[in-house]
């Protein structure tokens, strides 16, 4: 186990785009160009530190699939994680999968949750800081850690 463990959370508001959601050039592509380029900024200023950093982004809850009548989404139940750097096993799509179809939908609307986020982030804090079952038990209690090889 690591003697030193350095975490930083940052909150970023404003994705609760139940109207006015936009297509390509709306509303939430002007919010995924600015994450994205906030996190390249990260990335570049990390600068040799970067091959020593996991970045997550997370989201509290997903989003329906299907437009609402005021031209957003609702909140749903599966979302993504995206796990990024240096030593990152990248350029993937980990954890299970499902074919995207009417009878895979949860409640015939949403994308169902099939990668925990408390279980993948045992499983990375599990590999970055070699932390134990009993240990990841006191953060995640009742939570299966899970690795997705990412590490």
């Amino acid at each position: 186990m690591k003697d030193k463990y350095s975490i930083g959370f940052v909150d970023v508001g404003g994705w609760d785009t139940h109207v006015g959601q936009g297509g390509a050039s709306g509303y939430l592509a002007g919010r995924f160009d600015e994450l994205g380029r906030g996190l390249a900024a990260f990335a570049q200023e990390m600068g040799g530190d970067w091959r020593d950093t996991i970045t997550v982004v997370v989201s509290e809850f997903g989003r329906t699939f299907r437009e609402n009548g005021n031209r957003g989404t609702d909140h749903g139940h599966g979302s993504v994680l995206w796990v990024l750097g240096g030593g990152i096993r990248g350029k993937c799509i980990a954890g299970a999968q499902i074919r995207v179809e009417q009878a895979s939908l949860f409640q015939n609307r949403d994308f169902p949750v099939l990668n925990e986020y408390r279980a993948v982030l045992g499983g990375l804090f599990a590999r970055a800081y070699g932390l134990s079952a009993a240990q990841l038990e006191h953060v995640f209690a009742g939570v299966k850690a899970r690795d997705l090889g990412l590490i």
